[in-house]
């Protein structure tokens, strides 16, 4: 049975929002202009192609529903929602083993004591029940299968990128009306206005890289587990979903306050300008830090004293994450705030201002034709600035335990568990290393994209 979490609900909406964005800025040459010049940039659309597949993986583990009840009876496992990812990465996610072990391994990363033939015990490493259980002698035959099977994966991935592209360049021919081995040609060639070579390029890394992950993580942990045996790799894929959720939910909340405010006070003055300026100047002032660990305190009070509205975890975890992403952005509009409030106080002193409020014009109808239009390109360079400010915000309020649910999924609680188990000898850093590798990957790309649009969008940039 399908079911609609707080979260799933908004982050759709902030997409069919972004979406009609799209459509209304592709009416307008003024700004279909500046994106134009960002469609150029092969930093860019190289970043968008990684995006892309970041926000496909979020949009699938945003779809959420009850399991049926096995074949034995048993619905505990329908008490607790599950997303489409969980469903199809059901083998990552219920193989789980009893303790550490690193990424390939055949066996565990502690000795224990085991049973022998003769009946005695000896101090050893046990086999893992899932990792490389299908290999007769691991030490003779891992480093082989690890091999054939990347290979194997890397080549079904490349087939699924040949499908890929080929529909690309049969789009492509078919819009421009020309023959698809000329797009081909040109593609090869890199003499396309989009950077089709390289992104093209992109994607064959990712469907290589994802096809050769995906079949080794048939037979092994690819980034080991963690203290309690679970997969390090279903971690970090669904910790995807918490990351791109903190960057646009937050960002939902920040921009009608600041839009509002911002404009208000630059374009009223006198006392709405003293107010807001106030209220900002006031919020600024208390450590952002104490805030937000005040609204989660705040929040799992009211969740202890109404249990029986929140008797599944994941509800509870959901609420969780969704106040942490108002807080956020009931902490972070003062910024934007007195960027769109300097840029209004110039443009409401403007000629075709002034002559707008000569002839009669109300001042929403000024705000909204005339003011809004010409700050836009401001909104646009900071939700793209602070999407990657934010991700990385999570993963620090997780590390001191302010953050989301210690149930949820994120590179936060990833780091902040990998903090003791660095204190291990030897060290368990695959952790770590994974949740690092996903959250620079998507943090590099979002601040490439946003580094395009903020040169294309600058009037001061502009040819």
């Amino acid at each position: 049975m399908p079911t609609l979490f707080w979260t799933d609900g908004l982050f759709f909406l902030v997409l069919v929002m972004a979406g009609a964005l799209v459509l209304v800025m592709r009416r307008r040459e003024h700004f279909r202009r500046p994106w134009r010049t960002v469609s150029r940039s092969t930093p860019a659309m190289v970043s968008l192609v990684v995006i892309a597949v970041y926000l496909a993986v979020g949009i699938v583990d945003s779809v959420h529903f009850f399991p049926r009840a096995d074949a034995a009876g048993s619905a505990a496992g329908a008490n607790e929602p599950i997303s489409l990812l969980d469903h199809w990465l059901g083998g990552l996610r219920t193989r789980t083993e009893k303790t550490y072990s690193e990424p390939f391994a055949a066996y565990a990363y502690a000795k224990e004591h085991l049973p022998t033939a003769d009946g005695g015990q000896r101090w050893d490493y046990p086999r893992l029940t899932y990792g490389g259980a299908h290999l007769v002698d691991p030490e003779s035959e891992r480093v082989r299968d690890i091999a054939v099977t990347g290979v194997r994966g890397a080549g079904q991935g490349g087939l699924m990128w040949l499908i890929a592209a080929a529909g690309i360049a049969a789009l492509i021919a078919r819009s421009r009306r020309e023959p698809i081995g000329r797009v081909v040609h040109r593609v090869a060639r890199g003499q396309t206005p989009l950077p089709w070579r390289a992104m093209l390029l992109t994607l064959l890394l990712l469907c290589v890289g994802g096809g050769a992950i995906a079949e080794w993580s048939a037979h092994y942990h690819v980034f080991g587990t963690d203290k309690v045996g679970a997969d390090v790799l279903y971690q970090t894929i669904k910790s995807i979903r918490t990351g791109l959720l903190i960057g646009t939910l937050t960002t939902f909340v920040t921009l009608p306050l600041a839009l509002v405010l911002g404009l208000a006070a630059g374009y009223f003055r006198g006392w709405a300008d003293d107010l807001i300026q106030y209220l900002y100047t006031t919020l600024n002032s208390i450590p952002h830090v104490l805030l937000i660990a005040a609204a989660i305190l705040l929040t799992q009070v009211y969740m202890a004293k109404h249990e029986e509205a929140f008797a599944s975890l994941a509800l509870r975890a959901d609420l969780r994450l969704l106040f942490l992403c108002l807080i956020l952005g009931l902490t972070n509009w003062t910024g934007l705030c007195r960027l769109l409030r300097a840029e209004t106080l110039k443009l409401r002193e403007l000629e075709y201002v002034q002559a707008a409020r000569a002839l009669g014009v109300r001042d929403h109808g000024i705000l909204l034709r005339h003011i809004l239009p010409n700050v836009f390109h401001i909104v646009l360079i900071s939700v793209v600035l602070d999407f990657s400010g934010l991700v990385l915000a999570e993963a620090v309020l997780s590390y001191i335990n302010i953050g989301v649910d210690p149930t949820t999924e994120s590179w936060g609680n990833m780091i902040n568990s990998a903090r003791l188990e660095l204190a291990r000898e030897p060290p368990v850093w695959w952790s770590l290393a994974a949740a690092f590798v996903f959250m620079f990957t998507l943090v590099l790309a979002a601040n490439l994209f946003a580094d395009a649009v903020r040169d294309a969008l600058d009037p001061r940039r502009a040819d």
